[in-house]
Protein backbone atom coordinates (compact mmCIF):
# COMPACT_ATOMS: atom_id res chain seq x y z
CA UNK A 1 0.00 0.00 0.00
CA UNK A 2 1.06 3.67 -0.86
CA UNK A 3 0.31 6.52 1.25
CA UNK A 4 -0.23 10.00 -0.80
CA UNK A 5 -0.45 13.30 0.41
CA UNK A 6 -1.57 15.70 -1.92
CA UNK A 7 -0.76 19.77 -1.01
CA UNK A 8 -0.85 23.32 -3.24
CA UNK A 9 -4.43 23.56 -3.74
CA UNK A 10 -6.23 26.99 -3.34
CA UNK A 11 -8.45 29.76 -4.97
CA UNK A 12 -6.78 31.24 -7.76
CA UNK A 13 -8.30 33.81 -10.39
CA UNK A 14 -8.59 32.72 -14.06
CA UNK A 15 -5.58 32.88 -16.29
CA UNK A 16 -3.47 32.43 -12.49
CA UNK A 17 -1.12 29.59 -11.73
CA UNK A 18 -1.11 26.73 -9.53
CA UNK A 19 1.56 23.50 -8.63
CA UNK A 20 0.15 20.97 -6.43
CA UNK A 21 2.40 18.55 -4.91
CA UNK A 22 2.32 15.20 -3.71
CA UNK A 23 4.19 13.34 -1.36
CA UNK A 24 4.30 9.31 -1.72
CA UNK A 25 5.83 6.96 0.74
CA UNK A 26 6.64 4.43 -1.88
CA UNK A 27 7.44 0.52 -1.10
CA UNK A 28 11.38 0.32 -1.08
CA UNK A 29 12.65 -1.05 -4.23
CA UNK A 30 9.57 -0.61 -6.40
CA UNK A 31 9.07 1.49 -9.01
CA UNK A 32 5.82 3.01 -9.86
CA UNK A 33 3.76 5.10 -12.55
CA UNK A 34 2.14 8.44 -10.70
CA UNK A 35 -0.60 10.53 -11.76
CA UNK A 36 -3.33 13.28 -11.45
CA UNK A 37 -7.08 13.03 -11.65
CA UNK A 38 -9.95 15.68 -10.62
CA UNK A 39 -13.44 15.49 -9.83
CA UNK A 40 -15.64 18.56 -10.22
CA UNK A 41 -18.85 19.05 -7.86
CA UNK A 42 -21.36 15.88 -9.54
CA UNK A 43 -18.96 14.86 -12.02
CA UNK A 44 -16.74 11.39 -12.33
CA UNK A 45 -13.56 11.30 -11.29
CA UNK A 46 -11.53 11.84 -14.73
CA UNK A 47 -7.74 11.56 -15.70
CA UNK A 48 -5.29 14.76 -16.12
CA UNK A 49 -1.80 13.67 -16.35
CA UNK A 50 0.66 11.30 -15.62
CA UNK A 51 4.41 10.34 -15.40
CA UNK A 52 6.24 7.08 -15.35
CA UNK A 53 9.05 6.05 -12.92
CA UNK A 54 11.97 7.23 -15.24
CA UNK A 55 9.77 9.93 -16.77
CA UNK A 56 10.51 9.34 -19.67
CA UNK A 57 6.51 8.66 -20.48
CA UNK A 58 4.31 11.35 -19.97
CA UNK A 59 0.32 11.97 -20.22
CA UNK A 60 -2.13 14.76 -20.09
CA UNK A 61 -5.82 14.60 -21.02
CA UNK A 62 -6.27 16.62 -24.26
CA UNK A 63 -8.57 19.57 -21.95
CA UNK A 64 -4.80 20.39 -19.90
CA UNK A 65 -2.07 19.99 -22.71
CA UNK A 66 -0.24 22.92 -23.18
CA UNK A 67 -1.82 24.08 -20.04
CA UNK A 68 -0.43 21.46 -17.13
CA UNK A 69 2.97 19.60 -16.36
CA UNK A 70 3.29 16.57 -14.55
CA UNK A 71 7.04 16.26 -13.01
CA UNK A 72 8.40 14.05 -10.27
CA UNK A 73 11.68 14.05 -8.21
CA UNK A 74 12.29 10.51 -7.13
CA UNK A 75 15.11 11.26 -4.74
CA UNK A 76 12.60 13.61 -2.86
CA UNK A 77 9.88 10.67 -3.34
CA UNK A 78 7.47 13.65 -4.74
CA UNK A 79 5.17 14.36 -7.85
CA UNK A 80 3.75 17.76 -8.87
CA UNK A 81 1.86 19.37 -11.42
CA UNK A 82 2.15 22.50 -12.43
CA UNK A 83 -0.94 24.29 -13.53
CA UNK A 84 -1.30 27.35 -15.51
CA UNK A 85 -3.62 29.54 -17.46
CA UNK A 86 -6.31 28.08 -14.99
CA UNK A 87 -10.16 28.24 -16.22
CA UNK A 88 -12.78 27.86 -14.21
CA UNK A 89 -13.58 24.56 -15.61
CA UNK A 90 -10.62 23.62 -14.16
CA UNK A 91 -12.39 23.57 -10.53
CA UNK A 92 -12.41 20.25 -8.82
CA UNK A 93 -10.54 18.53 -5.90
CA UNK A 94 -7.52 17.28 -7.18
CA UNK A 95 -6.19 13.62 -6.76
CA UNK A 96 -2.35 11.91 -6.88
CA UNK A 97 -2.27 8.56 -7.55
CA UNK A 98 0.27 5.87 -7.59
CA UNK A 99 0.11 2.49 -9.80
CA UNK A 100 2.91 -0.30 -10.07
CA UNK A 101 4.82 -0.19 -13.45
CA UNK A 102 1.86 -2.89 -15.41
CA UNK A 103 -1.14 -2.34 -13.24
CA UNK A 104 -3.48 0.27 -12.32
CA UNK A 105 -3.90 2.95 -10.13
CA UNK A 106 -4.19 1.19 -6.74
CA UNK A 107 -3.55 3.62 -4.48
CA UNK A 108 -4.92 7.72 -3.89
CA UNK A 109 -4.38 10.67 -1.74
CA UNK A 110 -7.22 12.62 0.06
CA UNK A 111 -7.46 15.61 -2.73
CA UNK A 112 -6.77 18.78 -2.69
CA UNK A 113 -9.27 21.33 -3.59
CA UNK A 114 -8.58 23.91 -6.74
CA UNK A 115 -11.26 26.77 -7.12
CA UNK A 116 -10.89 29.04 -10.46
CA UNK A 117 -12.75 32.13 -10.08
CA UNK A 118 -14.15 33.73 -13.33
Amino acid sequence: QVHLVESGGGLVQAGGSLRLSCAASLRTGSRYSMGWFRQAPGKERTFVAAISWFAVITKYADSVKGRFTISRDNAKDTVYLQMNSLKPEDTAVYYCAAAPDGGDFDSWGQGTQVTVSS
